[in-house]
């Protein structure tokens, strides 16, 4: 046991010792596999578990042996163009298997591997691209037209076919260092501009180290893949199962229901699930009360807090041998902290679950704004000492410098500053109270206030904007922008939400617009955001003319449409996404609707048909029939989608190629 696994407590040390799959298979993730490098260790296991299952997605069922010799094809392809030396390469991605070989590929290639969310705007791809300075970019094969169209003409791509038939590629003969840079990850930036995270394998290792020892990953496990490719969480799932023989599932929630997810879950017998607190909400929200998850060995929630009331979730829909674990963690740092919860622990007495103690390797301090350590239970920054911080952020030495620390005391240790609010308890437990600045967690993606208000402040329409996190009456939190128009009727809130989801990523754009002639200050002169009005029920101002439900199907839909984004009414005309509506708030739609008429329909239905009337022809056409997803589905194209964006499941080419004939 290590030392920092001493340091926890009796009942926090008893319950990580159940954290076992059934099966006792789990196998410790050694040291000195750390000082080697992320191909490596992942070969190492190829050896051990040739024949294993190591990814399961849609119609791709991919054993150890078969990934990585796709791995190696792709590897051997780079290297053909870029040689082995240090670069960073850029990879388009989708949520696949394709993904996932794709990056292990550029890592075997000795490179940086920098993802690409299709889902992401074209401006926010081209900035990732411009500021990674990233010589070659690799697609598929069915990709590379439209990619190249948006790239410069001087930009080398390298298209690949997965479906190619698998051979025997022997891996590449050349071995990685463990500080050889591996992979640069874009966060959101506070001046509107994405900045890059770099790791190196050591890095990397060391995190997946700490990660399959605090929660026992074994070649039994298998680990959910929701996170898209470009967050760092989906780095800790993605090398979490490949890297210790577990097997790996991609759910794609772009294009699946909520509901689906759940059923996919105990059909696939998922004993590791990692998600936002969000989701794990939405999750439950489509159970009935007798529905249980029983293959489920670990639930593991993070990017938002953790309620008393989530707890109670856990309790009602799992077995007595899950495990319940917070976790808080950064792209700078990746896990801090872990909190872990037993089936028949007492329930929280705080409103908020604590982020727990510190995951090994890591030290938390909690800090004033002098940089002094504070009392136990008094607020601060918190701060993170460790040797296995990344290395910084990619190009920019003055924010480095600023935000990673050499450790005053001499040594290999760094301190980062996370900008975060929290407090420790006398046990040495870590209460997390937030950000210190406007940047704030949004259904698990972290969201920089400034920089939607940068973007808003560049519509021609806008005099003054604010934009403020808000909860709502179901708890979830929501965006609101507080916007200052040069004058009466100049700026709508479809025109700005289509605005904006020309430039960020769909979670930034606010859920709700209010209008005001002036917004409240402060006697410094600065925005006094606590007199900000909350945003009523009323149904926001549109150019679409409100027609009142016509037939009791209409209705029900209407009131479900209601319901979910809090408003007094809504008309049969009016576009769910322009309402306000968002993936997960779309998901709860589909979800009511297959329970209410017994139709199965994909969370894409509601892309597809967004407004309550389209909804209303397709419940009639089709309630009372046994129809297939594949009949459903040609019954959807005939409908003529009304929202802009089309959203998220082709949120990269469909959502650029609608933002380009808007513009």
């Amino acid at each position: 046991m290590s030392d920092d696994r001493k340091k926890l407590p009796a009942d926090q040390q008893a319950i990580r010792d159940k954290c076992f799959h059934p099966s006792g298979t789990f196998v410790e993730f050694p040291i000195e596999d750390v000082e080697t490098s992320i191909p490596a260790r992942f070969e190492k296991i190829v050896r051990m578990y040739p024949e294993r299952l190591a990814v399961v997605a849609k119609g791709e069922n991919v054993t150890y042996k078969e990934l990585n010799c796709v791995a190696n094809r792709i590897a051997r392809a780079v290297l053909e163009r870029r040689g082995n030396g240090e670069e960073p390469v850029a990879v388009f991605l989708e949520h696949d298997m394709a993904a996932i070989a794709t990056i292990l590929g550029v890592l075997k290639a000795g490179k940086m591997y920098v993802p690409l969310d299709s889902s992401f705007p074209v401006a926010n791809l081209a900035s990732i691209m411009n500021d990674a300075q990233a010589r070659l970019l690799v697609v598929k094969e069915q990709n590379f037209a439209w990619v190249k169209s948006i790239v410069p003409d001087d930009q080398d791509v390298l298209a690949i076919n997965i479906d190619e038939p698998i051979s025997s590629d022997p891996n590449p003969e050349f071995a990685l260092a463990p500080s050889r840079l591996a992979s640069i990850l874009y966060t959101s930036g506070s001046t509107g501009k994405p900045k890059g995270v770099f790791k190196d394998h050591r890095g990397i290792l060391h995190n997946i180290r700490a990660y399959t020892n605090d929660v026992h990953v074994s070649m039994h496990d298998g680990l959910t893949l929701l996170h898209s490719c470009a967050t760092n969480a989906s780095v800790r799932n993605l090398l979490g199962s490949l890297l210790n023989g577990a097997t790996l599932y991609p759910f794609d929630l772009r294009s699946e229901s909520v509901a689906a997810l759940a059923n996919w879950l105990n059909r696939e017998k998922i004993t590791i699930f990692h998600a936002a607190a969000s989701l794990f909400r939405a999750l439950t929200d489509v159970l009935s009360a007798d529905e249980h998850f029983d293959h489920l060995r670990l639930i593991q929630l993070s990017s938002e807090s953790i309620s008393a009331e989530d707890v109670k979730r856990f309790k009602e829909h799992c077995t007595a041998q899950c495990i319940f674990a917070n976790r808080l963690g950064t792209t700078e740092t990746d896990t801090l902290a872990r909190w872990f919860i037993k089936h028949d622990d007492p329930d929280p007495i705080d409103l908020n679950v604590p982020a727990g103690f510190p995951t090994e390797g890591t030290e938390i301090l909690i800090i004033d704004d002098d940089h002094n350590p504070v009392e136990v239970d008094a607020i601060g920054e918190i701060v993170v000492k460790s040797r296995h911080l990344a290395l910084g952020y990619w190009q920019q030495p003055e924010l480095t410098m600023a935000k990673f620390i050499p450790d005053p005391n001499g040594g290999e240790e760094r301190l980062y500053f996370t900008g975060d609010l929290g407090r420790m308890t006398a046990t040495g437990c870590l209460v997390h109270l937030g950000r210190k600045d406007f940047t704030t967690k949004l259904r698990g993606q972290t969201v920089i206030l400034s920089q939607i208000e940068a973007a808003l402040g560049e519509h021609p329409s806008i005099k003054q904007i604010a934009v403020v996190p808000v909860s709502r009456p179901d708890g979830d939190p929501q965006l609101v922008a507080y916007a200052v128009p040069n004058f009466a009727g100049a700026a709508t809130s479809k025109g700005l939400r289509q605005y904006l989801r020309r430039k960020l990523p769909d979670y930034m754009v606010p859920s709700a617009f209010v209008m005001l002639d002036e917004l409240p200050l402060t006697p410094a002169g600065k925005v006094d955001r606590s007199k900000l009005p909350a945003p009523g029920p009323q149904r926001p101002e549109s150019e679409v003319l409100y027609v009142a439900p016509r037939t009791p199907t209409e209705q029900i839909l209407a009131g479900i449409w209601a319901d979910t984004l809090h408003l007094e009414s809504v008309g049969i005309h009016d576009n769910f996404f322009d309402l306000g509506g968002h993936s997960l708030a779309a998901s709860r739609v589909i979800s009511r609707v297959i329970q209410t008429f017994k139709l199965d329909l994909p969370l894409q239905a509601l892309f597809d048909v967004p407004t309550v009337a389209q909804m209303a022809e397709v419940v009639a056409r089709h309630q009372g029939k046994s129809m297939s997803n594949e009949e459903l589905e040609r019954l959807l194209t005939e409908i003529e989608a009304m929202t802009e964006g089309e959203a998220q499941k082709q949120l990269g080419r469909q959502k650029a190629d609608a933002g380009q004939k808007a513009t």
